[in-house]
């Protein structure tokens, strides 16, 4: 009898009889070379896997999550054996996945950790990660001595390196877009052979590509763009190949060689580099989405929008019939939780899934629509909806255009009422989303009796949870090029969960407030030390800075 003919699937459903209650109760259980099928849910377990061979998916259509907001431990750690992980998220504020002497496979998964790589692998003959979301890291992918493929991947806003290949590992790297990294975007090391092609490489605080130490990596059709540093920097005793890539508005110059180091560097201009990321399509759109912090209720509700629109295709396609699909949305919610950020996604998302022709966005408020006379709103409200046509009309705090919201008078009613008829006359041109607090948008909606039915679903924007403003400040330090010390983070997590919930709570707004009164308390502290202060301490944020912001 075969392998094959003898694997067996195990079940991880909590409310089903039958099933395993946990995954640790299905891992423990599961005989090598079986799949463990985990129902939707979020898990907070880790997983020390030693000469196991298994499967870890996520059952068709089900959204898993992995989260662990304390400890220091990876949550999936792996020595020999194999593991294949597809589908699922791993949060966590510690370390992701580490795989060391193991063969690792890591298919359409999140990982978002805060310590060490949010995905390392040490001696592996044979690794790949493939279509997954990198982000909030100390480094995105750390590869030593080993062979793999890191596939149509996105690496952002990491502490570090976004991709680090070592010790004569030689991974194959390829259309993988590497943003917002506090280092490098790939540092090749000691020996490494890593082949580039096809990535994307921007935002770094260094060089987007760095090879030191006697390293030869092959670097094809890749651009670099919008960095720090050198594009591509070679160190001495390195050589390798640098063949038609594009490197843009980077520093001078933007192939930096050390005294010793000997690539060939081929430009044909017959022969443009690929743009990975000029447009990264309808996976890039979502993979950019998955990279928010927190939302997973939002991000899963945006999936089922597009998932809708390319099933309605694939029928138009087919001569089937298609029911009319409703493009207006409601983003409900407090301030500062991403409603903007995710609404210029999704009008990108409507553009590539041709239901709108530009993709253009635009935002208004009151302001914007009501004018100061009987007929003056209508001509206002009237000229900005034909500007939108073929994007997203994004009216932010709309309900202050009710009479309900006392502030919206008879002007704001006569800008409601002429939305209502132009969102129906132009249903397939403009996609209008509205945006503001859960309770005042019900008021709003209740201004004009076929305002309600215009819009196809309500979109939740739940309060960010105190490990999710920790991320989101480090994010901002990172990007700001300072660090935070050490002895912050019980301090921060302390702040946020005091204010979390309370009346006027700002969620990303308030970590972005604290973050710049750290900064003036930080500013306060070196005045006083009568010297200029070194590098390290210019950039460290201490626990006192951040009192300091919160007193």
């Amino acid at each position: 009898m075969t392998a094959a003919a003898t694997a067996r699937t195990l079940h991880v459903a909590p409310d089903k009889p039958g099933a395993y209650a946990t995954i640790g109760d299905a891992v423990r259980e599961a005989p090598d070379g079986a799949a463990i099928s985990v129902a939707a849910g979020t898990y907070p377990e880790t997983f020390e896997l030693v000469g196991r061979a298994l499967t870890l998916r996520a059952a068709e259509g089900a959204t898993v999550c992995l989260e662990i907001s304390d400890g220091d431990r990876p949550v999936v750690s792996l020595r020999q054996g194999s593991l294949t992980l597809q589908g699922i998220d791993v949060r966590t504020t510690a370390s992701g996945i580490r795989a060391e002497d193991a063969e690792l496979t890591v298919e359409r998964c999140t990982v978002t950790s805060r310590l060490g790589p949010a995905i390392g692998i040490r001696g592996s003959r044979r690794f790949l990660i493939s279509g997954c979301t990198l982000s909030g890291a100390e480094q995105g992918v750390t590869v030593e001595s080993s062979s793999g493929r890191i596939e149509s991947t996105s690496i952002t806003d990491v502490g570090g390196d976004g991709v680090v290949a070592g010790l004569g590992a030689d991974p194959s790297i390829v259309d993988c877009v590497i943003a917002g990294c506090g280092q490098r975007g790939i540092y090749v090391y000691q020996y490494a052979r890593p082949v580039i092609e096809g990535c994307d490489i921007s935002r770094t605080a260094r060089e987007g590509i760095a090879v030191v130490h006697q390293s030869v990596p092959r670097i094809r059709h890749t651009t670099v763009h919008d960095v720090n540093g050198a594009g591509i920097a070679f160190g001495p005793g390195c050589g390798g190949v640098v063949e038609n890539c594009r490197l843009d508005n980077t520093a001078d110059p933007d192939i930096e060689l050390a005294d010793g180091a000997d690539p060939v560097i081929i430009r044909l201009a017959a022969e443009p580099a690929r743009p990975a990321a000029a447009e990264p399509g309808v996976g890039g759109l979502l993979a950019e989405l998955d990279a928010m912090v927190g939302l997973p209720a939002v991000k899963a509700e945006v999936r089922a929008v597009v998932d809708e629109i390319q099933v309605n295709e694939w029928r138009r396609r087919a001569g089937l019939s298609v029911g009319a699909v409703g493009h207006h949305l409601i983003f409900a919610g407090a301030p500062g939780t991403g409603k903007t950020t995710v609404a210029r996604v999704y009008a990108r998302l409507l553009r590539e899934l041709g239901v709108l022709s530009g993709g253009k966005f635009r935002e208004v408020s009151r302001r914007d629509l009501v004018g100061q006379y009987i007929g003056h709103t209508a001509e206002k409200t009237s000229l900005v909806f034909e500007e939108c046509k073929g994007g997203v009309l994004f009216i932010d705090e709309a309900y202050t255009l009710s009479r309900q919201a006392g502030s919206g008078g008879d002007f704001g009613q006569e800008a409601i009422d002429t939305l209502v008829k132009l969102m129906e006359d132009h249903r397939t041109e403009v996609a209008v989303i509205v945006a503001g607090y859960t309770g005042e948008m019900m008021d709003f909606l209740a201004a004009n009796p076929g305002l309600a039915s215009r819009f196809a679903k309500t979109i939740e924007f739940e309060d960010y949870s105190a490990p999710d403003l920790l991320l989101i400040i480090e994010r901002m330090v990172a990007d700001a090029d300072y660090e935070l010390a050490a002895d912050t983070t019980p301090v921060l997590l302390d702040h946020f969960a005091r204010i979390a919930g309370t009346a006027g709570f700002g969620n990303a707004r308030d970590a972005r407030r604290l973050f710049e009164g750290a900064r003036k308390a930080q500013s306060r502290r070196l005045r006083g030390l009568g010297r200029m202060p070194d590098i390290a301490e210019l950039k460290s944020l201490l626990a006192e800075d951040v009192l300091g912001a919160t007193g």
